[in-house]
């Protein structure tokens, strides 16, 4: 065991997975390299079927990124000019982005204080914002942070009585569920990504879309792959080359094997975070009956900096998600925003804090995580 009284500790330990299963990561590759189709190979198929299975969506496409898995819907829906799209802003780029992109319209909403996830009653003004802006919304996008679903109940109703499909951001959050239906089938279509530092991850860009929607199904094969489909010389649609290497789909297959206990034991270092601090400061809360996978333990304070500072004195990495909201970014301060402004993203922007979060987080490394924030809260 590492001796981790004072030693640097990792806010997110990739190693110690891959000591782990380095020999089933190795021989899944040489099976690659052995039978040479690199794009698209026997292993894409695999995952593809595998992912489908356990969230119980009708259709997987696997994509080269997470941002893939986002545009791809956008661009086989038609989603363009003219068109909005709601999105909180206390999201990374790529949420927005990919709407921008498309030339549509985001439209910023505020996310609740104590789940970080989308407010359904800031959807509301969205719609108007959306309205005033001359713009018809067409979709929103939940985004499942920090490893938590959002609440897709009343934000199902409110979608349905304005005539929206869902488009559900779940790249920090697959393998979770809400109220017992995995993240996979609570949208029209659900992305989610394997960028390293996810829970399920791959080594390097990957993604995946799921969905019910044989039709969009169908488009979005043809997006995928330059608006071909990969099996004509002709394009039925503009496209992207946005297709899943063989080699990041078998390193994928084998962590889809320890997956289940890898977000076990996330739970189990999540319960000892919050019974450690939840007395000292607002530790994360998740709504009724609803699971995450914890791809961040997240800290509400208005004494960050000072969290911060006496955690790197101890050699003990934090991260701050995110501390410019988009709708004030360059790019996107023209867009319209829900109301009168989004308070809440504003003030968690100031105050959030994330703490190192992973499967093989030791208890004794853990103890001094929790002893130093406990040390910066008192003085």
């Amino acid at each position: 065991m590492r001796d981790t009284a004072s030693s640097p500790l990792p806010f997110i330990d990739l190693q110690a997975q891959r000591s782990r299963i380095s020999d089933q990561i190795d021989a899944a590759i040489r099976r690659v390299l052995d039978h040479g189709a690199f794009i698209m190979g026997p292993e894409v198929t695999d995952v593809e079927r595998q992912l489908a299975d356990r969230t119980g969506a009708a259709h997987c496409l696997t994509c080269a990124s997470g941002t893939d898995a986002l545009i791809l819907p956008l661009m086989a829906a038609d989603i363009g000019p003219g068109d909005a799209v709601l999105v909180p802003s206390f999201t990374f780029t790529s949420s927005a982005e990919v709407v921008a992109l498309r030339g549509a319209t985001p439209v910023f909403v505020d996310v609740d204080p104590q789940t970080f996830n989308i407010d359904a009653d800031s959807l509301k003004s969205g719609l108007r914002a959306a309205d005033s802006a001359g713009v018809t919304a067409k979709a929103l996008m939940t985004v499942d942070l920090f490893g938590q679903p959002a609440d897709f109940d009343p934000i199902r109703e409110i979608a349905d009585e304005h005539g929206l499909w869902i488009l559900d951001d779940a790249a920090q959050a697959f393998g979770a569920t809400y109220k017992g239906s995995s993240l996979g089938t609570l949208g029209r279509v659900t992305g989610t990504s394997f960028y390293p530092s996810k829970p399920l991850s791959c080594y390097g860009d990957g993604g995946a879309i799921l969905t019910d929607d044989t039709e969009l199904y169908e488009r979005m094969k043809s997006v995928r792959v330059h608006g071909n489909g990969g099996g004509s010389a002709e394009a039925k649609c503009l496209g992207l080359t946005a297709r899943f290497d063989s080699i990041q789909a078998a390193i994928l297959l084998e962590k889809l094997k320890i997956f289940d206990d890898e977000c076990e034991k996330r739970n189990v270092i999540a319960q000892r975070y919050s019974e450690g601090l939840s007395d000292v400061v607002q530790t994360p809360q998740l709504i009724d009956d609803v699971t995450s996978v914890w791809a961040q333990y997240t800290l509400v304070s208005e004494q960050r900096n000072t969290i911060v500072e006496t955690l790197a004195a101890d050699s003990i990495p934090t991260a701050l998600f995110y501390p410019l909201p988009l709708h004030i970014q360059g790019p996107y301060r023209n867009y319209p925003v829900a109301g009168n402004g989004l308070p809440v993203t504003e003030r968690l922007a100031n105050q959030v804090v994330s703490l190192p979060m992973h499967p093989y987080l030791e208890a004794d490394a853990q103890a001094r995580i929790i002893a130093a924030v406990r040390t910066a809260l008192a003085s």
